[in-house]
């Protein structure tokens, strides 16, 4: 079972549009707006992702809500979190092609962390509203052990870190890229 989409409230959507639309290459396929619980509109913008008319990423755009001048729009700003803990990831087949984005992000401007986790290969950067947005490549396997070892690290209550990343590179923006 797959996830249809993915809702999040928008800073700027002019700014969120061009990001997940110009550099992303989604496409924005459909909006509704609608009256928002509690008083207020807004409008929910859905970008279809590869072509894919089962699964979207959304943004809401606010209007005339309780509160809304006090919205943080970073998720884990907005839960007292550090920052990346709450992201999103998509994924890529190959190597190849997470490097693709990453010089597809650095190109547009934007700064880049690349990392090897060792099983799975990933960059990161962020999107207009500060959210944390990744691609990942899963470049191993998944064997009994590893099963083993998640199922206990449920009940440790010590730090006991997993091997370090055979890879951590930033790759800082390019200079901006014309809007």
């Amino acid at each position: 079972m797959g996830y249809h989409h993915l809702a999040l409230a928008a800073k700027d959507m002019k700014a969120t549009h061009d990001f997940y639309e110009r550099i992303m290459g989604f496409e924005l396929v459909k909006v509704e707006v609608a009256p928002i619980p509690g008083g207020g509109w807004g409008k929910h913008f859905f970008y279809r992702m590869d072509g894919d008319d089962k699964r979207f990423i959304a943004f809401w755009e606010l209007h005339d809500t309780a509160g809304q001048e006090g919205y943080k729009y970073d998720l884990n700003e907005a839960a007292g979190l550090p920052p990346g803990t709450n992201h999103y990831s998509f994924t890529v087949d190959t190597v190849e092609e997470l490097l693709a984005w990453k010089d597809r992000w650095n190109a547009a401007g934007l700064d880049v962390l690349e990392i090897d986790h060792n099983w799975c290969h990933s960059v990161y950067t962020r999107d207009p509203n500060g959210n944390m947005v990744e691609f990942c490549a899963t470049t191993g396997s998944f064997t009994p052990a590893d099963r083993e070892r998640a199922l206990a690290a449920l009940d440790e209550t010590e730090f006991k870190p997993s091997p370090p990343p055979a890879k951590m590179q930033p790759w800082p923006a390019a200079e901006k890229a014309d809007a």
